[in-house]
């Protein structure tokens, strides 16, 4: 079951499901029909025909879901393991409120918020569920810190924030305090964030000038390189299209660096000027002037927080297009939290339904998450997205190809490092909460639509050995529950 929104998927596949089977059930029913006819014309004397076979229930989305979980449950060392071997350069972090509407159960409305760190790749390093915002933070960039010391790995650069960048006295700020074993680490606000700020100044922003606005204030913090708009608009002439660059063909083909805090400065102060007297064809004006004025007087000492940080590659070259005979890059850029934002869309959309409690939670957030950064790392390396998220496969297939044909077609995979212990979503919670989260759930059916799930004749077993068999009336061949369990032991 793969993609964002989980549930859909657990939906679509019993349609799918019900409707194939009851078209193999019409197939069997009409086929014995036409065999009884073809004998009574025959005239062969046989016992009055029996009423059709009946029709197997097909199990719920529910009870579909439920076994996707405990089938996560097999692999929750190597989920983890995969979260806790993922590491970058350039850091981001974000929180959101969303996703903890969400939580049922015991741990409904103990969550404050989710945060999450990610790197410049799109990959997630950690996510976590937290009871307050700050210091409840500290455990987390306690384990990434000890996470790349295990690992040998060199600190990151930066750390792209949405608060907390700067202090009026020139101290450590409030995110750089919570990573004290990377001294050199160079916080930055993120310039989005930034705009918002400002943006806030603003009357409506279904104003007419509104997106001008936003559009200005963009173009007095950042500057395109020369270099890469003059062979854009060459490929654009070469291939006959008469007409300026697209936002879009821009943000692909060129890089841009900020213009300075100086410079910056005075264009914001101009911009701001130029806008005040910016009114609507009903005389409504873009800017609420006291408050846009005391807003960019408060945001003036984060300005140094917005610029480039000196010396570090922000753009990677992912590939090229040819356009009128003429080859473009195509850039990444790993500036600002955008893929943060992102990321917690299709954790949002992955964890089914409304809500979901603990144990469910916590194992759809892992899947998410996982398949999120696999799916970041190929599209890195410009392949196609996975086929198969399960590690131990692949693991299995690569050293199966190398060991009889001395290659692999697994070209991607890397085994992730030993699980650190780090605590990962709603176990970091319970952490700060004091409570537990159960390994697996005791009921699996009474979690997830027990009375849909019963009506069917499916349940889920647990054999001597404390394995988890899911038990079928059809395949069963009529046997109860105990008697099918008894004869797999």
């Amino acid at each position: 079951m793969k993609g964002r929104t989980l549930g859909n998927s657990a939906s679509r596949l019993r349609s799918f499901l019900v409707e194939q089977h009851t078209a193999e059930w019409m197939r069997r029913s009409i086929h014995y029909l036409n065999t009884c006819r073809r004998l009574l014309v025959a005239g062969v004397q046989m016992p009055p025909p029996q009423p059709p076979p009946q029709m197997v229930p097909v199990p719920s989305s529910g009870w579909l879901l439920s076994t996707f979980v405990l089938e996560s449950f097999t692999r929750i060392e190597e989920l983890k393991a995969k979260v806790t071997s993922t590491f970058g350069s350039i850091l981001k972090i974000g929180s959101t409120k969303k996703v903890t509407k969400k939580m049922a159960g015991a741990g409904a409305g103990t969550a404050l918020c989710m945060s999450s760190v990610g790197n410049e790749l799109g990959q997630v390093l950690m996510s976590v569920l937290t009871a307050a915002e700050g210091y409840g933070l500290r455990d987390m960039t306690r384990g990434l810190q000890e996470r790349y010391q295990l690992a040998g790995k060199e600190p990151p650069q930066v750390l792209y924030v949405d608060r907390d960048c700067c202090r009026r006295d020139g101290g450590t700020c409030a995110a750089a305090a919570l990573f004290p074993a990377w001294p050199h680490l160079l916080v930055r606000l993120d310039t989005w964030r930034f705009m918002r700020r400002l943006a806030a100044g603003v009357t409506s922003v279904s104003h007419p000038f509104y997106p001008v606005f936003m559009r200005r204030l963009s173009s007095c913090i950042f500057e395109w390189d020369a270099e890469d708009l003059s062979l854009l608009e060459t490929a654009l002439q070469a291939d006959g299209s008469r007409r300026t660059p697209s936002s879009k063909e821009m943000g692909r083909h060129c890089r841009r660096r900020t213009r300075g805090a100086q410079e910056t400065e005075r264009l914001l102060t101009e911009a701001v000027e130029a806008f005040k007297g910016a009114t609507d064809t009903r005389n409504v004006p873009l800017l609420d002037q006291r408050r846009m004025e005391q807003i960019l007087e408060t945001q003036r000492q984060h300005i140094p927080c917005i610029q480039d940080p000196a010396g570090v590659r922000l753009y990677t070259r992912t590939g090229q297009l040819t356009r009128g005979g003429v080859s473009l890059p195509v850039y990444r850029c790993a500036r600002g939290s955008t893929s943060l934002h992102s990321f917690h869309l299709h954790v949002h959309g992955f964890i089914p339904g409304s809500s979901a409690r603990g144990t469910f939670f916590q194992m759809f957030l892992l899947e998410g998450l996982t398949r999120w950064n696999e799916d970041r790392a190929k599209a890195a390396a410009g392949a196609e997205g996975a086929g198969c998220y399960s590690g131990q496969e692949q693991h299995a297939l690569q050293q199966l190809t190398q060991h009889f044909f001395q290659s692999t077609l697994v070209e991607s995979y890397v085994k992730p490092l030993p699980y650190t212990g780090e605590l990962i979503g709603i176990s970091y919670l319970y952490n700060q909460t004091g409570k537990v989260l159960q390994p697996l759930p005791e009921d699996p059916d009474e979690l997830d639509g027990s009375e849909e799930i019963k009506e069917t004749g499916h349940r889920l077993l647990v054999k001597a050995s404390g394995e988890r068999v899911s038990y079928c009336p059809a395949p069963a061949g009529g046997r109860s529950p105990e008697e099918w369990l008894e004869s797999l032991q």
